[in-house]
């Protein structure tokens, strides 16, 4: 993908990223926010399959790499200022590396209780061996 032909349309921040919620096409729901940058844009959309740069690590990964839990896009859009994207998905197994299909797994109430929705879809420690 030639990221020339969108030059002055997608804005990465100063560092040179941005914000990219990812969004399951079946359920709708949210799976969780990463970030991009211009290689790992480039690689999602050749590839059809997200790729986010890891600012923890500062590296370039695929989701889903050692889990095997991919994320096969289906449609990509950009925000009315092109500061962020939304990119529509379908989940393989979980997107999340607890083990949940959603990173959004905990709601919290008026009073500030924390209920978690859900079940573990795999185990993290049999999956993200150190």
């Amino acid at each position: 993908m030639n990221i020339k032909k969108l030059k002055g349309l997608l804005k990465f921040d100063s560092k040179g990223l941005i914000p990219v919620v990812i969004q399951d096409k079946r359920t709708k729901k949210v799976l969780t926010l990463c970030y991009m940058n211009q290689e790992a844009f480039k690689r999602t959309m050749s590839e059809q399959k997200v790729w986010v740069f890891r600012r923890s690590k500062g590296a370039l990964m695929m989701k889903g790499a050692t889990s095997g839990c991919v994320q096969k896009v289906r449609e990509v859009l950009i925000d009315c200022e092109g500061n962020s994207l939304l990119i529509i998905v379908n989940q393989v197994k979980a997107a999340c590396h607890t083990g949940r299909f959603t990173c959004y797994f905990r709601s919290i109430d008026k009073e500030g209780r924390v209920k978690v929705l859900g079940r573990r879809l795999f185990d993290p420690k049999f999956v993200y061996v150190k």
